[in-house]
């Protein structure tokens, strides 16, 4: 059997940000004064695969990117953390950016986006030889038809596919058929179901999918279901700082414990460990953390 080429490719979003940190929260007639102004560098997948990296694992971005000089950045700082960025293909466009609020007491913050639709990805552009040079496939929701036809390539070939869900559209339930392992955003499985408790809704999503269903839920930690049982681990306690990215970094770590095989328990330590930690540090890309910090963490 052929040795793989990377362990983890990633199909999705990619993000310039531009954080603004506020000493409150942004309300109705708000007037804030900026604490601090940073060009930060993140996007879904991009920090899922700056995590996988970081967690020593061998990581490559496929998929678009702008023709800018903050497109340039975001390729540089990923490069720099180890992610191969030679499958991007660049389009005439400016690179998808955001402005990031971010509350400095709390970390909580508020996103605000905007894409060129010249940076999507077509279904018929998804390589399937490079598909199945993979361990495994992560897919978010921002270029659906793509992430379908390349979850369908990866399953084939016996390949797992995780995926960073987070909103839902009319092509939300293909997604998750499609997928093996979906992990939501923690109000997605309501959404999706009409009820609010997320064990209750994780069930019902198991009437129409057997794999393991993940489910993030902020400092609360996440939970899992496999087969029919139920596992839900706490986060750990932190400082906040910010939270940028930090469920992009649940997904990364929980890729790397996927693939060594941890136990279900195991996988959600490890990965609310990794976001935890990136939760006291700035950015999104620039918190995630290194493997010895996050066995450190565990085992503080």
């Amino acid at each position: 059997m052929t040795a793989s080429r990377w362990d983890v490719i990633g199909i999705g979003e990619s993000s310039v940000d531009e954080v603004y940190r506020l000493p409150g929260a942004p309300g109705p007639n708000a007037k804030l004064r900026i604490s601090s102004r940073q060009i930060r560098y993140g996007g879904q997948v991009a920090t899922t695969l700056a995590t996988c990296a970081s967690l020593g694992l061998r990581a490559a971005f496929l998929g678009t990117a702008g023709d800018d000089d903050h497109a340039y950045g975001l390729c540089q700082a990923l490069e720099h953390r180890g992610v191969d960025t030679t499958l991007l293909v660049r389009r005439p466009a400016q690179h998808r950016h955001a402005i990031v609020l971010v509350n400095e007491h709390t970390g909580d913050r508020t996103v605000l986006w905007e894409r060129d639709d010249r940076l999507s990805l077509a279904a018929d552009e998804v390589p399937r030889a490079m598909i199945e040079s993979a361990r495994l496939l992560h897919v978010d929701d921002v270029d659906v038809d793509a992430a379908v036809v390349a979850a369908g390539i990866a399953r084939q070939a016996e390949i797992p596919v995780t995926s960073d869900i987070d909103h839902v559209s009319d092509r939300t339930r293909a997604l998750i058929a499609a997928v093996s392992v979906p992990i939501f955003a923690e109000h997605i499985p309501s959404r999706l179901t009409g009820e609010s408790d997320p064990e209750r809704a994780l069930r019902r999503i198991r009437n129409r999918h057997e794999g393991m269903l993940c489910v993030t839920l902020g400092a609360r930690g996440a939970m899992l279901l496999d087969g029919n049982q139920l596992y839900r681990v706490p986060a750990p306690s932190v400082h906040a700082v910010d939270a940028t990215g930090a469920g992009d970094v649940f997904r990364g770590a929980f890729i790397c414990a996927l693939l060594r095989g941890d136990s279900p328990v195991d996988i959600l330590r490890f990965a609310n460990a990794a976001a935890a930690f990136s939760c006291t540090r700035e950015g999104a890309l620039d918190s995630v953390p290194s493997k010895q910090e996050v066995e450190e963490f565990l085992h503080r």
